[in-house]
């Protein structure tokens, strides 16, 4: 296939150009800048200009292809809800284009707080379109409603934790407070529970659901289903060398600023769906492991 990649030279994005570069697929990559051209035409994709408030080169992009896999997200947390109108503007800009091609088109969303807490998100949970995270739950809806309009839509939920070298995400944000603050901490006894995947292991799930998922299909790209926060506080607290303690639920904001409102949640989630449907299973190693290998934890050099 031809595939039309929004994302594609970001943490998981750039996995999953690979991935789809070493399935025999072309791929043609959304550069929003020069530094994102270059490390697209270094990975061997095509490059297609523009970004994502420009949807006149989405379309042409869509228009192009044989398929579209759509990672690109503005990850500003001020403006949560403005990025997730950003973001439903360009799926349906994608959407009017792909409509009755029975192409694919493919994008990442969360498994973060699809169901109340404490109970395991599934693939057949619909989650619902309100709070921290309704707007890219909203978007996901969008997303899985073309099905109805003659595309095979798919949403691949990733778990808040998409690990490996690299990766500028949650576990660096927890890492650098623990970092400045001295001490790695959890929210009260620790035992809350985060889903956790290697980028590369999600790259392959991307790759299957652009070639097999049948329209409406929701996967979850999560290769373990919890694992504890404390247990995560661990590991950073003895790659660091710095005390592991517990904070309370009303101290984590200003512990943590606005980590705080999730760092406490009990969000496990299953993919046990999503690998009787598609056959994908996770072969990279787990996080307290990649935590363990201390590439979280390397300061990048001073430069003059």
């Amino acid at each position: 296939m031809r595939v039309f990649v929004t994302g594609g030279s970001g943490f998981i994005g750039s996995a999953v150009v690979q991935q789809l570069l070493g399935a025999g697929h072309d791929v043609v990559g959304l550069a929003r800048s020069d530094s994102s051209a270059e490390a697209l035409a270094t990975a061997g994709a095509e490059i297609h200009r523009g970004d994502l408030d420009d949807l006149d080169s989405l379309r042409a992009g869509a228009e192009a292809s044989d398929g579209v896999i759509h990672l690109a997200y503005i990850h500003d947390f001020s403006k949560f809800e403005d990025n997730a109108r950003v973001d439903g503007r360009a799926i349906e800009a994608i959407g009017e284009i792909l409509a009755g091609s029975d192409r694919p088109f493919v994008i990442a969303s969360g498994v973060l707080m699809v169901v109340p807490n404490g109970q395991t998100a599934t693939e057949n949970d619909s989650g619902e379109a309100s709070g921290f995270a309704g707007g890219r739950r909203r978007n996901e809806h969008l997303l899985l409603s073309l099905a109805d309009r003659g595309v095979r839509s798919a949403s691949v939920r990733l778990p808040p934790t998409v690990h490996g070298a690299g990766d500028h995400g949650f576990m660096s944000m927890i890492i650098g407070t623990a970092r400045e603050k001295a001490v790695s901490a959890y929210v009260g006894d620790g035992s809350n529970r985060w889903p956790a995947v290697h980028r590369l292991d999600v790259a392959s799930l991307f790759r299957v659901a652009l070639e097999q998922a049948p329209a409406g299909t929701v996967l979850h790209g999560v290769a373990e289903e919890g694992v504890s926060v404390r247990e995560i506080a661990g590991a950073i607290g003895r790659q660091l060398d710095v005390p592991v303690i517990s904070v309370a639920a009303e101290q984590a904001p200003a512990h943590f600023g606005f980590l705080g409102a999730l760092i406490g949640a009990d969000s496990p989630a299953s993919s046990a769906l999503t690998r009787a449907r598609s056959g994908w299973e996770p072969t990279q190693q787990g996080l307290i492991a990649d935590l363990d290998e201390g590439h979280y934890f390397e300061l990048a050099p001073l430069t003059s």
